[in-house]
Formats: structure tokens, C-alpha cells, sequence
């Protein structure tokens, strides 16, 4: 686990999972997180809607600062009702999420 501190001085967690052939990326506010190609959106739209998770997905990503860096290639419906959109880096939509 690593804080980073956002430019807006929040600070956030970062969570990196080695696992065989491939490492889980994470980084979490209170409210939401962003994470690695690993995060199914699909599934937290669809199955799990009732919950209104708060989340994006970045792929191509090896590192918790390229996820931070990363533009969002896909969003949860409950991310895109607080303002936050494909493309946007991860690091201002942590900034959303706080």
C-alpha cells in the first residue's frame, strides 16, 4: 500500500497486488477508486447496480503513478453522475471522488 497526495493535497491509497503473470492496480478514495484493465465496469453497471459503486478503468497500465496519469477507458454509471468521463486521467477523477 502507498499514499499519494493528489495536487489538491487530498491523499489517497494505492494498492499493488503482484499475482502470476499479471499485477492488480488500485488506488481508492472513501468514495471510489480507480483501477487497472483488471476492473470489470460491466459487471458493477449490470449486476451490481443496486450498490452505485464509484469507478473507472485504465488500461495498459504497470505502475500506480501510470494509473494516476492514465486516461479512463471506461466508467461506472455512478462515476459519470458526479462529472467523472471517459478519457479524464485518473488522478482528476480521484479528485471527484473525494
Amino acid at each position: 500500500m502507498v499514499p499519494f497526495t493528489l495536487e489538491s493535497g487530498a491523499t489517497v491509497l494505492g494498492v499493488e497486488v503482484k499475482l502470476p503473470k499479471t499485477t492488480l492496480l488500485s488506488i481508492s478514495t472513501d468514495r471510489g477508486y480507480i483501477m487497472c484493465g483488471a476492473l470489470d465496469v460491466a459487471l458493477l453497471n449490470d449486476k451490481l447496480k443496486s450498490r452505485e459503486i464509484i469507478a473507472g478503468r485504465a488500461v495498459g497500465v504497470r505502475t500506480l503513478e501510470e494509473l494516476l496519469a492514465a486516461p479512463l477507458e471506461s466508467v461506472t454509471h455512478k462515476a459519470e453522475a458526479i462529472g467523472i468521463t471517459l478519457g479524464m486521467k485518473g488522478a482528476d477523477a480521484l479528485q471527484l471522488m473525494l
